[in-house]
């Protein structure tokens, strides 16, 4: 034991109780408290309470719809229910965790089936007519997907086999990306606007994947983690190799970059991209926002671009040059 590290106790039973979850993960329980069950896993959740609070802040900023807030909620929910999962290993508060990941995804689903739907059934109709169409669709393609969620959830709730609600999930993400990438490709045609969608997208795909990597290597080769934190990091470095953890951060990451995105082609879609400016803080961090809206930080329009040196100009402004 060293000046600033200590032995990790050996897990006990805390103060919820025997675990009563289908699943109980490779971080060690109650080692770092007896009020949280997976200290790491349990923290790391706050990537999904960041990345939802930040977006539902620029979709309030950048006037946009109902469903941009409900995805926001929707991963909100997420973070809170897989904090009481991990904290408590409770099974009612692990469907908190798991159901809510499917039901944020649908949403985004639903928006664009909608959208794509929408697209390619574009006639003659009037306008009035039109819309009422749009309408319809949208009540439809939200009863038919709620239907498949609500199945789906009571055969896992039934069979409780986490690969229902795996297999389930991985569609959806499937399903969100290549709608995604069709709309993408029938309503982008400038380059710079392109490359900056595909960056932001492609930017949280490579997050998504390495919270996968980091999830499967800890199922996989848990003993090996366990010995390596007890034996030779100690407290408190191996709190930072819990792998279960970097999955919440990474894909809370990725959550972000996605929404994003979701943000920028749906502006696109609408056809009010000249009301709006997709900037990457720090030449990084990707955001929409409303033109003439100052940058307290520093900025550019592309990643990893040269920072732009004044506040975006208005609508209004850059009509007059």
């Amino acid at each position: 034991m060293g000046l600033l590290s200590w032995p990790y106790p050996e897990e006990s039973t805390g103060y919820w109780g025997e675990t009563t979850s289908t699943i109980d993960w490779c971080e060690q329980n109650y080692v770092v408290s007896p009020y949280i069950a997976e200290w790491a896993n349990t923290i790391s959740n706050i990537s999904y309470l960041i990345a939802a609070l930040y977006s539902t802040r620029s979709t309030y900023r950048n006037g946009l719809e109902l469903r941009f807030y409900l995805i926001g909620a929707g991963y909100a929910l997420v973070g809170v229910g897989s904090s009481l999962f991990h904290m408590t290993l409770q099974y009612r508060f692990q469907l908190l965790d798991e159901l809510p990941m499917i039901y944020a995804m649908s949403i985004p689903v639903w928006s664009l089936i909608c959208e794509t739907l929408d697209e390619f059934g574009t006639g003659r109709e009037n306008e009035k007519i039109r819309e009422r169409k749009k309408f319809k669709d949208e009540i439809y393609t939200g009863s038919i997907i709620f239907a498949i969620i609500s199945i789906v959830s009571w055969v896992y709730l039934m069979w409780r086999n986490t690969n229902v609600h795996e297999v389930l999930f991985g569609i959806l993400v499937v399903t969100v990306a290549f709608t995604a990438g069709l709309l993408t490709y029938r309503h982008v045609l400038s380059y710079e606007t392109k490359r900056n969608l595909y960056s932001s997208m492609g930017i949280g795909v490579v997050f998504f994947l390495s919270g996968f990597v980091s999830w499967k290597l800890d199922i996989r080769y848990c003993s090996f983690w366990i010995g390596f934190r007890r034996n030779v990091l100690e407290l408190p470095l191996g709190i930072f190799f819990e792998l279960h953890g970097w999955w919440h951060m990474l894909t809370g990451i990725g959550i972000y970059y996605y929404i994003v995105y979701l943000q920028y082609l749906r502006v696109i879609t609408l056809g009010i991209e000249n009301e709006h400016v997709f900037i990457w803080r720090w030449k990084l961090l990707p955001e929409l926002i409303p033109k003439g809206m100052a940058v307290g930080t520093k900025y550019s329009l592309k990643l990893f671009g040269p920072i732009e040196k004044q506040n975006i100009p208005t609508t209004e402004s850059r009509k007059t040059k």
